[in-house]
């Protein structure tokens, strides 16, 4: 008889049977997964039968308990009931003894979506194995390789698991790594040394595992290696979405775009379940096949639609579903997905569904209910459910001066900083937090003063770096100093990039221990137009950027500002920030400024303070500027000049 591998017991508060019980309509996994603690990762591979199916137009194979952990179905190890099985469209349940059966498509990767209670096995990096790529006559001829051919329909696909009550517990956190989107091996260590080594070091989503949200790299697809390499260190299972720069742009069609990422990653599209969660990732790039342009459609496409109706028949209506997929369903500054509204329709049933995207390199939090003008030209009058934009592990694409670690600060266009989101689930809670790279949860509040002063020289500096930094450049002024005439005119604010900040978020300002003021919030998501320009910019990110990549969207869905006082007396102020998020959770940043009497005054002390600042130039962006912008589409480029 094979044994199950002894691991040390943990006692929690809620047992995994519970845990279970309460995701029955999603899974059909046994309750023996109780009787475990927390399943540690185990070494594997779906077990692939090349013997000659009964059936060419039908595949068969078993999903297992794999209990002595050897990837093979053994004649004592028993078949796993009600577990979704598909072929990309198709979705079929295993039966009483684990046993499933999908018509065949000549090019098509079957997966299996692990049920709660259940861990797949990963492979020597940590990658999860679930999934078998069929390709007959192999990839068209590709530089990075696709897929060999795999030959005719094997006799049995079988798909192995263990039990896992790390999988099984109602409270998840799962990590969200998106826009790795490194050019070469010096980027790679960047992120080794910046968000990857923050994930490295933590073991609280070991249940849920990191989810990489395309852009893993940056069209170089030779860099997979060292991106595996990089991930390899992490305390959880790894899943990969595929983005625009993870194809096979010699591939002639859309059809073999993404063979290379499916061979090394595994399926485009797929689901897994984990605590009271199901999770959906979803391949948003439709490629030309254009080689020259390597243009492509930010879109889900019908066929995917059909899968994810599929996949949902098997999905209780009032449970937790996120959606992850490289191109966000929307952003603050426009409908992104060519058919969003397809995609709502498909999901309408959902109401506890989020989206979570990457793709351009911002971190926001769009919540369900709010209205903007952009989206309602598209035909979206109110957005459904709540889109996460997840923010980048490259930040701003790595640019920008290094800091005291050796790191492009790559301060993003939205006035955000590198990090990874993660999304927290607590039985019928869920939560989430946006952690920068290198800094601690708390970090959530970048503060700085925009006044029209502030504003001409970020217009001279801006119009520098479009001229491709013709000329002299622009003497920089520092963001905490003001003039007195400045503060007379007014429209000067204390700007507060709240990173946690949404539109049913709070900011309050203290001007030296005074009563507090309650900011504005620019993008309040009331049905209004874009709020674009120097007046709705973050001065802080915006000067390094201004200084050094050129990259400022003069846009943001979390920047807060409070009018200066017009009566504040010369010399140095203080201004106490504090942001509560919509989980009441608190954050407070104190930032000191200084009031001079005129534009002379206002450039020798900014000299000083720029001085004891410390921000490099040193740091130059290597790739192209197209390269640079991350979104290559039409629609992306004009969205981003608007």
């Amino acid at each position: 008889m094979s044994e199950r591998r002894i691991r040390p017991r943990v006692v929690t508060g809620v047992s995994a049977c519970a845990a279970l019980a309460l995701m029955a309509p999603l899974v059909g996994a046994s309750s023996a997964a109780a009787a475990d603690s927390p399943a540690e990762l185990y070494e594997g591979h779906v077990q692939v039968d090349r013997g000659k199916a009964d059936d060419p137009e039908t595949l068969r194979g078993q999903v297992f308990d794999d209990v002595n952990e050897n990837s093979k179905l053994d004649g004592d190890e028993t078949g796993i009931a009600d577990v979704a099985v598909t072929n990309g469209i198709d979705v079929v349940q295993t039966d009483g003894k684990g046993s499933y059966e999908l018509p065949v498509r000549d090019n098509m990767t079957v997966s299996i979506t692990q049920p709660s209670g259940w861990q797949v096995p990963v492979d020597s990096d940590n990658f999860a194995q679930f999934s078998y790529n069929h390709l007959p006559k192999g990839s068209p001829q590709l530089k990075f390789g696709g897929i060999k051919p795999t030959g005719d329909t094997p006799k049995a696909v079988n798909f192995p698991m263990i039990e896992s009550s790390a999988t099984a517990s109602a409270k998840q956190n799962c990590a969200i790594a998106s826009d790795t989107q490194a050019y070469d091996k010096t980027e790679m260590g960047y992120a080794r040394d910046g968000a990857v080594g923050d994930l490295a070091d933590r073991d609280d989503y070991k249940g849920c595992g990191v989810l990489l949200l395309g852009d893993n790299v940056g069209d170089d697809l030779s860099l997979n290696d060292e991106l595996r390499d990089i991930y390899s260190e992490m305390n959880g299972p790894v899943r990969a979405a595929p983005g625009n720069h993870d194809q096979d742009y010699d591939s002639p069609d859309d059809a073999h775009a993404l063979d290379t990422f499916r061979d090394q990653f595994g399926p485009g599209h797929f689901s897994y379940d984990v605590g009271k969660t199901h999770f959906v990732v979803l391949d948003s790039i439709e490629y030309s096949g254009n080689q020259s342009t390597k243009k492509y459609k930010e879109k889900i496409g019908a066929e995917q639609l059909e899968w994810l109706e599929n996949d949902l028949k098997n999905v209780p209506s009032n449970a937790h579903v996120v959606i992850a997929t490289h191109v966000p369903i929307v952003t603050h500054k426009q409908v992104v997905a060519e058919d969003a509204k397809e995609f709502y329709d498909v999901i309408s049933d959902y109401p506890n569904a989020v989206t979570v995207g990457g793709h351009t390199h911002t971190q926001e939090n769009l919540v369900a209910g709010e209205q903007r003008k952009e989206w309602a030209d598209e035909g979206i009058d109110t957005l459904p459910n709540t889109q996460i934009v997840a923010g980048a592990v490259s930040g701003d694409w790595y640019s920008g001066g290094l800091n005291a670690d050796g790191l492009p600060y790559s301060f993003t266009g939205d006035a955000s900083e590198p990090g990874v989101q993660t999304l927290e689930f607590d039985g019928s809670d869920r939560s989430e937090r946006y952690t920068v790279r290198n800094e601690s949860d708390d970090h959530q509040l970048l503060l700085g003063v925009n006044s029209p002063e502030w504003r001409d020289w970020a217009q001279k500096a801006q119009d520098w770096q479009d001229a491709d930094k013709a000329g002299e450049e622009p003497e920089a002024i520092s963001e905490r100093v003001v003039t007195r005439e400045d503060l007379k005119q007014g429209d000067s604010w204390l700007t507060s990039s709240f990173l946690a900040g949404t539109s049913d978020a709070r900011v309050e300002v203290s001007f030296d221990g005074k009563s507090n003021t309650v900011a504005e919030h620019t993008q309040p998501g009331k049905g209004e137009s874009l709020a674009k320009g120097w007046e709705y910019t973050d001065p802080y990110t915006a000067s390094q950027n201004l200084r050094t990549s050129g990259s400022v969207g003069q846009s943001s869905s979390h920047l807060w500002r409070a009018e200066l006082p017009t009566h504040l007396d010369l010399g140095t102020h203080k201004a106490e920030v504090t942001g509560t998020d919509r989980y009441g959770r608190e954050y407070t940043e104190t930032i000191r400024f200084t009031v001079v009497e005129d534009e002379a005054a206002a450039a020798q002390t900014s000299k000083k303070q720029l001085a004891k600042d410390g921000f490099s130039t040193q740091q130059e962006k290597k790739v192209d500027e197209d390269d640079r912008k991350g979104l290559d589409s039409d629609e992306a480029r004009q969205a981003d000049s608007n």
